[in-house]
């Protein structure tokens, strides 16, 4: 009993500070180990702006841990209920006191956020979850467990390999065989995992897999967000120096300075620049600033499935995207057509 609650404790304590983690290495990451860089970060960036980019680029880990881990748990309630003890297990306790509608949560969560590719997965998650939570509570029903248990999971990889048979061909023609075996694996491991295994090597097989996800998630979570934009990108129009312009040495040119907004102050605009360096820009001699929209990554796969590439989301496809337009040059770092004379902007 004692060591369940004391791991619950444990984990309780230190859930908390894993995201402020996150965010205090994506800003030691960004002033390039400047600790003065970092101090100004933390002092004027929005602890808000943060948490949203955070969420955002860490929405898709909830479905994973909680479908990951009920599996687990449900697993090792069905192949071994004389080592499942709530009060022992930190994976049996989790299974005990999760309730079934934060699983549902998580499917439907899954479904928005999650890449095509990886939706068979999510699908095999949510039918082995309902299939041994069937066994569990059915057990005096053998035609509602092997409705549950066998014929919908192989009704369902028959529609999935009509669905994506095409496009698992197409990716090991282009030489994309990760991709090839997240269309084709889950639909028959589905069938596989909707019931029991030995009890002797049940707890082994469950709290392994569990502490290697628990070792794993993390790492994978750290580098998502580490590669997170935190500010925006703006392209600053900034006219030279008043000694400059006075010393008669020809005419000179306005500089783009472009790169993350940190803050306007009441004198200063605060840019780290794409060398990681913190440019002070007098607000007498700002021209104009521009909002430089993120450039969408360079797609990785080419396979698609009825049209839909397989790197997209179903939230993707619903939400409305920015109407593609003109790129502003000062977003490249060169100057408006009508200001590029004299010296060459730095």
């Amino acid at each position: 009993m004692a060591g369940a609650r004391q791991a619950q404790q444990w984990l309780l304590t230190l859930l908390p500070a894993f995201p402020v983690l996150l965010l205090v290495l994506r800003l030691w990451q960004l002033s390039r180990q400047d600790m003065s860089t970092m101090l100004l970060l933390v002092q004027y960036v929005s602890p808000l702006g943060l948490l949203s980019a955070l969420l955002i680029a860490l929405v898709w880990a909830f479905p994973l841990v909680v479908l990951m881990f009920g599996v687990l748990g449900r697993l090792l309630r069905l192949s071994a209920p004389e080592r499942f003890d709530p009060d022992r297990s930190l994976l049996a306790s989790w299974t005990a006191r999760t309730p079934g509608w934060v699983a549902t949560a998580a499917v439907a969560l899954g479904a928005l956020t999650w890449q095509l590719r990886f939706l068979p997965t999510l699908l095999m998650l949510a039918l082995c979850l309902l299939a041994l939570r069937t066994r569990y509570l059915y057990p005096d029903q053998p035609n509602r467990i092997l409705l549950v248990g066998v014929a919908i999971p192989l009704a369902v990889a028959v529609l999935e390999y009509a669905a994506l048979a095409p496009a698992a061909w197409t990716a090991l023609r282009v030489g994309e065989p990760t991709t090839a075996v997240l269309l084709v694996v889950p639909p028959a491991a589905t069938v596989l995992l909707t019931g029991a295994i030995p009890g002797w090597i049940a707890p082994a097989v469950t709290h392994g897999l569990a502490y290697a996800v628990a070792a794993v998630l993390p790492l994978v979570t750290g580098a998502v967000f580490l590669a997170a934009p935190v500010l925006p990108t703006t392209a600053v129009e900034v006219a030279p120096p008043p000694s400059e312009t006075a010393s008669g040495d020809g005419e000179v040119a306005p500089e783009v300075v472009l790169g993350a907004l940190i803050t306007v102050t009441d004198t200063s605009t605060i840019m780290l620049d794409r060398a990681a360096v913190v440019r002070f820009l007098p607000n007498d001699q700002v021209r104009s600033q521009v909002l430089c929209p993120q450039a969408r990554p360079v797609p990785y796969s080419v396979v698609t499935v009825h049209g839909w590439p397989v790197e997209e989301t179903v939230l993707d496809w619903m939400m409305l995207r920015r109407p593609v337009t003109v790129r502003d040059v000062r977003c490249d770092g060169r100057l408006p057509a009508g200001d590029q004379r004299g010296r060459a902007p730095r």
